[in-house]
């Protein structure tokens, strides 16, 4: 068996490195997280380099000072020991398996028997949980419940501030997924053509995509005539026939090598544009600019936010309510946000997709493209995609 795009051995040990070195100096013992999809499933992925799928979950519990141990679906009564050597599932102890799924509700406490179990083989003193507001219930209750229960905290913020920073290596891998992408859209505008659906654009897109090396994202995007927005929207809304004079907003949202993901928006019209949409997109572009101009190391996402709504207002645009700048890396969405909620500063070597939009119901308004924070400010777009409706 062998992996498509595999992380090297020394960035996976950069990485479980600097988190144990963190989790000694707050006295955890041992995380634990799981995953059920890689799209917003990042944690066990930048772990282990393997994501969880298809709605089935994925527990890992990673030790400060021995191997890691894999809860996920399989056989009942199933353990695989590793001893941390092997070459798949490198740095895993042991791989312990039962058939659970999250649509079967009386199978959900499966994992959690099985993550208790193992505490109470490798006893640990304190724990720390990924996300614990969005584990399942009987996953934290069992272990609150078990007699001599580990301490236990909330260390998302621990492996956050870590994990938003990129390495050399990933930073590499972020240009290829953005050049990657930028290929995609090159595809889809050769493809795009009155009498086919938007779910063939979609369809189109996503061929040229694993071609390419991506293994999994999101193509969002309808066409409408001028004069109506044309909306990202997924695959089960993507019946339009597309016509001569129409345009289709496109957002590309896929990773690339390494599963780091990026993402790329464009509005492209078989036809001729209106003024509107040509003047709304140059304001869309001016916004990402005012945008950029702010995100520096220490920069705090919250004000860049707060200054964003403003220069709308005062272009007589609507303020922001949606999500409109985010850390990206092996989850689509990441830490820090841009916006008045996230309390992690900006830092040198995050990677940050930027897409300020509005919709006035005859047009949506939008672009899309990433960035990395550099010592003084973000570095050239990583996109190559000239920034323009596209006239087709």
């Amino acid at each position: 068996m062998k992996m498509r795009s595999p992380i090297t051995d020394a960035e996976l040990q950069r990485r479980w490195k600097a988190v144990a070195s963190a989790m000694e100096a707050d006295g955890i013992d041992a995380l634990v997280m799981q995953n059920t999809s890689d799209w917003v499933g990042g944690y066990v992925r930048w772990f282990s380099d393997i994501p969880a799928g298809n709605g089935y979950p994925r527990t890992l519990i990673f030790y400060r000072d021995q191997p890691m141990t894999i809860i996920e679906m399989g056989p009942f009564d199933t353990v695989r020991d590793l001893g941390g050597t092997d070459d798949i599932h490198r740095g895993v102890g042991r791989v312990v398996h039962t058939p659970s799924f999250t649509s079967i509700g009386y199978t959900n406490r499966y994992d959690a028997e099985l993550l208790v179990k193992e505490f109470q083989n490798t006893k640990p003193a304190k724990i720390g949980w990924l996300t614990p507001d969005t584990l399942p219930y009987s996953l934290v209750n069992s272990v609150q419940k078990m007699p001599n229960a580990p301490q236990q905290v909330d260390a998302t913020d621990l492996v956050d501030t870590i994990k938003a920073v990129k390495s050399p290596e990933e930073i590499d891998l972020i240009i290829q997924t953005a050049h990657l992408q930028d290929k995609v859209f090159a595809e889809v505008c050769d493809f795009l053509r009155p009498d086919v659906q938007d779910i063939d654009v979609a369809n189109h897109a996503q061929a040229v995509a694993h071609r390419l090396g991506s293994d999994q994202g999101i193509f969002l995007g309808t066409s409408s005539p001028l004069g109506r927005s044309s909306r990202f929207a997924s695959r089960p809304l993507q019946a339009r026939t597309i016509e001569k004079g129409d345009h289709f907003s496109l957002l590309i949202e896929i990773n690339g090598p390494g599963g780091l993901y990026l993402e790329i928006a464009r509005t492209m019209v078989l036809g001729t544009p209106s003024d509107h949409l040509l003047q709304s997109f140059e304001h869309m572009k001016k916004a990402q600019d005012y945008t950029l101009s702010l995100m520096k190391p220490g920069a705090s996402p919250a004000e860049i936010a707060a200054a964003h709504d403003a220069w709308m207002i005062d272009h007589d645009l609507p303020p922001e309510t949606r999500l409109y700048a985010h850390g990206q890396g092996v989850d689509m969405v990441e830490r820090p946000m841009i916006r008045k909620d996230e309390t992690m500063p900006l830092a040198a070597n995050m990677c940050f997709a930027v897409h300020p939009g509005f919709d006035d119901g005859e047009v949506f308004a939008v672009i899309c493209d990433n960035y990395m924070i550099e010592e003084n400010g973000v570095g050239a777009c990583l996109h190559k995609t000239d920034k323009k409706i596209f006239q087709l």
